[in-house]
């Protein structure tokens, strides 16, 4: 239930507090007061997106604020702490700020949200009837979903809806296969090819550096060998060898250190070099070891190389991007994989198919029990809307191949008089007629279901006299299971409110030359001026008081009788 509702700086408000009670409320007020504003600021707060055009003139930001009570809604509760935004006390805070840069920031019981965390949000608390409901009840879709939300089946249409667009998909992807079949058929064999191609090949980019380096050096091994065996035999092998010549210089040097000292470092350094030198030598034999000429070896490169090469210019790409075709390769097989069997798609889509017939069928089983009831009691309230001997019924007309609605579309059917034909709602209805059979269909499914905050918004637009009084007592009954808000400038709708609240306009003071929307409660005597104005107009009457005092039940006390 709606408790509270802060608007600032909104349109022509620059601030109101609102406290909402239980059943029925109207709200009154002459046009262009704002009546509507308080709908325009809760459908923001619950998710429509906003426009900086509704922030009053002059200010930097606007905000609203909505308090709910959900302790009576578990699902939702649920929801607030499967996403961390629960309120321990059983409350739900909604909150909007729009700045005029443009920038809209949203809240959850003080938590940042979404736009769609709103209106998911606002699909559990509040139902708001616009004042142009009729004219979207000309729409086949918005009946099927109003009769789809009556049999409480929303959650079953939106399946049937899933269902139906993943049955279509399967039938274009068969349909494009039939159509390119021969094509697709040739890629995936030529794909398949190179695939096993370039498998069997079993390259990998670490091996291409690896063959070049073995390559080079097989093909420059008696080179190798020569340089090698050059080098050893310099160094330690024949009779000028650089250790033989080293270790003579070592020794002289060395004896001549006993008559100069200062030969001995030198004497170090060398004997340092000696040992190095030797290292090389040790280095350079097994060097000589390991370096054998392998012709078999060289080959077997050599092989290995011409295949890389004859791979990459057949596929036109270089050795190193060889292991990337393979994979690009590997992906488009997939993808063609689902798709070049007829077989697989063709049953594929069968399937499909009877997913969506049963999800169909079992919403066309609930469809027809509503409709049957639903017909029921929209006749019945047309028999007191001044439409005797008028009938109502919700059609289902079958749609043999199906659509995004189920197997039927829903079609609003009705007749004047006993004696006329039943044809489609909007063919045949008059301005007024419509106007009342809508609120009708309005008022009979709000009561099957769940949301505990239901909002008119000029619904009656078009009727008046008894019948706006028959109006009135349907929403008085409405507002004693459920919490009724109606926004009205019928005064006999206006006299059955529990509460009555007016909306009016005051002209811009000398701190805010904007003129500026106030909504006050009314008591017994300030409600009689409402309703004896709404009768009467601005020259309000004894007589016209009268009248006033007697349609809100009150004796000349003005105590509620």
């Amino acid at each position: 239930m709606l408790q509270n509702l802060s608007i600032q700086n909104f349109v022509i408000v620059d601030h109101i507090d609102l406290h909402f009670k239980s059943g029925f409320t109207v709200l009154t007020g002459e046009t262009g007061a704002g009546k509507s504003i308080l709908i325009d600021a809760l459908e923001l707060v619950l998710g429509r997106r906003a426009d900086t055009s509704q922030i009053r003139h002059g200010c930097k930001r606007a905000e609203i604020t909505a308090q709910f009570d959900v302790s009576t809604l578990p699902a939702l509760q649920e929801w607030l702490m499967d996403n961390a935004l629960e309120d321990e006390a059983g409350i739900c805070l909604l909150r909007k700020v729009m700045e005029s840069g443009g920038r809209s920031r949203n809240f959850i019981n003080g938590h940042p949200a979404t736009l769609q965390q709103l209106r998911t949000i606002g699909e559990w608390l509040v139902d708001i009837h616009g004042q142009h409901a009729h004219q979207l009840l000309m729409h086949n879709h918005k009946q099927s979903e109003l009769l789809d939300s009556w049999a409480g089946e929303s959650a079953l249409s939106r399946e049937v809806a899933s269902a139906y667009r993943h049955w279509q998909d399967l039938c274009q992807q068969r349909l494009e296969w039939e159509q390119h079949s021969e094509q697709s058929l040739y890629e995936h064999e030529s794909l398949t090819r190179q695939f096993h191609e370039l498998s069997t090949l079993n390259f990998i980019p670490e091996e291409w550096e690896n063959l070049q380096t073995e390559h080079n050096r097989l093909t420059h091994t008696a080179s190798l060998l020569e340089t090698a065996q050059f080098s050893l035999e310099s160094l330690s092998e024949n009779e000028t060898a650089v250790l033989t010549q080293l270790n003579t210089i070592i020794t002289r040097l060395h004896g001549q250190a006993s008559i100069d000292s200062t030969l001995e470092p030198l004497c170090s350094q060398l004997q340092s070099a000696q040992i190095q030198l030797q290292e090389t030598v040790y280095e350079l034999k097994r060097y000589l070891q390991h370096l054998d000429i392998d012709p078999q070896r060289l080959e077997e490169t050599e092989a290995r190389i011409a295949a890389i090469h004859g791979a990459a210019r057949k596929h036109r790409t270089t050795p190193e991007m060889l292991p990337d075709l393979l994979e690009t390769t590997r992906q488009r097989l997939d993808v063609l994989g689902n798709i070049t069997s007829s077989d697989a798609l063709m049953e594929a889509e069968k399937s499909a198919r009877s997913h969506f017939e049963n999800l169909a069928g079992k919403l066309s089983l609930a469809r027809q029990r509503a409709a049957d009831q639903l017909s029921d009691l929209v006749t019945e309230a047309m028999q007191t809307l001044a439409i005797a001997g008028g009938c109502f019924k919700a059609a289902l007309i079958p749609v043999p191949t199906g659509n995004l609605h189920g197997m039927e579309q829903i079609e609003f059917q009705v007749s004047a008089h006993r004696d006329l034909p039943l044809r489609p709602l909007g063919k045949v209805a008059s301005g007024g007629e419509l106007s009342r059979i809508s609120l009708a269909i309005q008022v009979i499914t709000s009561k099957a279901g769940t949301v505990p905050t239901l909002i008119f918004d000029e619904v009656d637009t078009g009727i008046g006299g008894r019948i706006a009084e028959i109006v009135g007592k349907l929403l008085q009954q409405l507002g004693k299971t459920r919490q009724v808000l109606s926004i009205t400038h019928l005064p006999q709708v206006a006299a059955k409110g529990d509460q009555h609240w007016r909306v009016s306009k005051t002209p811009g003071s000398e701190n805010d030359s904007l003129p500026a929307s106030h909504i006050s409660e009314l008591e017994t005597a300030a409600r009689i001026e409402e309703i004896a104005r709404m009768l009467g107009g601005e020259e309000l009457t004894a007589a016209t008081r009268r009248h006033a005092a007697e349609m809100l039940g009150y004796d000349e006390q003005n105590k509620r009788a």
